[in-house]
């Protein structure tokens, strides 16, 4: 059965050479710009040729929560007919350049409708996020902060971009943004994990170095 994802690629690399042959706009994003501008719902679908961007939320209080990371093979933002309030609270931000098959929701809609396989992809993914905001409302909200840490390395672990392995790229400000907790409860937890040797950091990164030995402290709704 399939376990939450934070990072989504290669969802939809199969119909690359299909969305080449539709409507579409080549278009390229620089490090640090918007995929779409702040306060206004999203009117473009793009599909991540190369690079990565990250997608959070900037709460009127001041602190930031990250959602999750789209990179090369995949489709950001979803299709969807509909525009919501929460739109204007989303943000999308390249985090390196990018490369990107930008189509209006027109040209995604025609597609939608045409080809079985793309929209039976479509509902498969919408249904991958879901399944990654129900682990977190109705699971995660309730463990303790170092069990929260720790099912969140897990996953990380087999949602990296490929080649990453036991390589988590993210910055321990990442990782408290993604869980809702403070500085000072992460590095508390990952300060326990390494005294236990089951993980390593460095700057902008977290090594797992005993993958069995961090599964021992996560829940079952993560393995």
């Amino acid at each position: 059965m399939l376990t939450p994802r934070y990072f989504f690629a290669d969802d939809f690399r199969q119909f690359y050479e299909y969305f080449l042959s539709q409507p579409h706009a080549a278009k390229t994003f620089r490090k640090g710009d918007y995929l779409w501008k702040p306060g206004q719902p999203y009117e473009k679908i793009h599909y991540i040729i190369s690079g990565a961007a990250i997608h959070f939320a900037d709460h009127e209080n001041g602190r930031r929560k990250i959602i999750s990371f789209h990179g090369a093979g995949t489709v950001f933002p979803g299709y969807r007919q509909y525009d919501y309030k929460i739109e204007l609270s989303l943000i999308t931000v390249a985090l390196s350049d990018m490369k990107v098959l930008e189509f209006t929701k027109d040209q995604f809609q025609k597609m939608f409708e045409t080809n079985t396989a793309l929209s039976e992809q479509v509902v498969n993914w919408h249904s991958m996020y879901i399944n990654r905001f129900l682990f977190e409302i109705v699971h995660q909200e309730y463990n303790p902060s170092f069990v929260k840490i720790c099912n969140l390395l897990y996953l990380l672990t087999s949602n990296q971009p490929a080649c990453s392995g036991l390589v988590i790229d993210m910055t321990q400000e990442e990782l408290a943004e993604i869980l809702g907790l403070s500085r000072i409860q992460l590095t508390r937890g990952l300060s326990d994990l390494r005294k236990q040797n089951i993980i390593s950091t460095t700057r902008g990164k977290v090594h797992v170095i005993d993958l069995p030995a961090l599964a021992r402290f996560c829940t079952s709704e993560t393995l």
